[in-house]
């Protein structure tokens, strides 16, 4: 893939990349995160798969309060009461769709950098909840349900018959 733009290459990087991250390149997941918060302000995010794109890359950046805000506006703004998802002026459009679902699910599963990690981007809003069958890297079907925002099960299956690397939520402080 060749990008003219840097700001676009670092967004990729982000997500669905995993060039950037959190733990490895600290100081590009910040600029990352600056280049969002700059789009943002300068009226970014205004199609379904712009803001859906947002929600993913904040759940990379473990920004969960922003995830959870952009999922909001996504629903809010972009989306019709049966939940498709509207491209300006208002004609139907997929992308905002599949990756408002691929945010959500980003938000309590990921599993890039040979990692697979359990609610990384778990808001405030979402205080007790479950999942079951999201699909991780690497042949893994992974179910988990939380409580007070503390996780209280979670089960891996390899498909593949694989071992894995789990890291665990953080206990939350607010």
């Amino acid at each position: 893939i060749v990008f003219d733009d840097l700001k676009a290459l670092a967004r990729f990087a982000l997500f669905p990349g995993d060039q950037i991250t959190v733990e490895k390149t600290p100081a590009w997941a910040q600029a990352a995160r600056v280049s969002l918060l700059r789009r943002l302000a300068f009226k970014g995010g205004h199609t379904g798969w712009s803001r859906a794109w947002f929600v993913s890359c904040w759940s990379r950046l473990r920004e969960a309060e922003l995830a959870h805000a952009d999922l909001v506006e996504l629903l809010r703004q972009q989306t019709n009461l049966a939940l498709l998802d509207l491209h300006p002026p208002g004609i139907f459009q997929i992308d905002g769709n599949f990756g408002g679902t691929a945010g959500m699910a980003e938000m309590l599963l990921q599993s890039h950098d040979g990692l697979i990690r359990l609610l990384p981007a778990l808001p405030r809003a979402w205080p007790k909840g479950s999942f079951k069958g999201l699909c991780a890297r690497g042949g893994f079907v992974v179910e988990a349900s939380w409580k007070n925002r503390r996780l209280t099960h979670a089960s891996l299956y390899s498909r593949c018959g694989g071992a894995c690397c789990v890291s665990l939520p953080d206990n939350p402080t607010g």
